[in-house]
This record gives structure tokens, sequence and C-alpha cells, in this order.
């Protein structure tokens, strides 16, 4: 199936999919070697590892610190983008002013803005947002379950 979609996107553009089991590492190393943009998904659940606690719609939501750590490392400009499906199935990409002093030094704050950043649009449109995913499934020790 990666194989497919992969194969599909280099039509257009020079696609690099890198899977969520390979890693850090592997994004941190495709971004060393390529000037392409990077996309990245952050609004998952993937369970605690690399995950911590943040405000999403009040509710504590296990969010991967994953953006503001690769910026780190990387130096790169986070310049958010958010698609927005159009009614004729094509999708339009809106991209936003890059991130000023992103990443701080606290990967908490950091992640509690990129949260803050995704709940203020999915306010804007919340037909947009894609509310099928389980965000809440992982919750804080002892805090009983919301599915």
């Amino acid at each position: 199936m990666d194989e497919q979609i992969l194969k599909g996107r280099h039509r257009y553009n020079n696609v690099f999919l890198i899977g969520r089991t390979e890693g850090l590492r592997a994004i941190i190393k495709q971004l060393r070697k390529s000037d392409a943009p990077f996309l990245y998904l952050p609004d998952q659940d993937f369970g605690r590892n690399d995950s911590i606690f943040v405000n999403f719609f009040g509710i504590p939501t296990a969010t991967i610190t994953g953006l503001s750590r690769i910026a780190g490392m990387t130096k790169a400009k986070v310049i958010p983008a958010i698609p927005t499906r159009n009614a004729d199935n094509t999708v339009t990409l809106r991209f936003y002013p890059a991130w000023e002093n992103f990443p701080s030094d606290d990967v908490v704050a950091d992640t509690q803005r990129m949260n803050d950043f995704i709940e203020a649009r999915a306010r804007e449109n919340p037909e947009q947002y894609f509310w099928l995913h389980k965000r809440f499934k992982t919750r804080p020790e002892g805090e009983q379950g919301f599915y």
C-alpha cells in the first residue's frame, strides 16, 4: 500500500514517505540531505511514546513532541499549513506565516502552541477537521477512557 501511495505522489514531486515506525532519526537524516518541504501531521494519538499531555479543546491530550524537537535539531522554519477539502474533491492547502521564536527552550509550551493552533483552525472550520480520529484515546494515568 505504501508503495502505491509513494508511486502516485512521485508523479508530481520528489516525495519521501517516512513511516512513524522509522522514528525521528529517519526524519532528521532526510531533512539534512534534502531541501524539499517536510510535511508533518502531528495531531494524532500515537500513545505514550514520545508524547506529553497538553490541552486540546480543554482536554489533556497525548501529543507528540516531534515538531519542537525536529525544528530544534534542524533549525527548520515551521510554516503551518491546513488543508481544506473542496466540493469538487480537490484540496486547497493554506499556508500560514512561519512561527517566530519556535522552537523555544520549553517543549511543553511548544507542543501546547501547536495544539492551540490546530484547535483554532478546527474551530474556524469544524467540518474540515478529521473528527473520526480518536484524538483522546490515550489518557493520563488513572483517568477513565474516552471511548
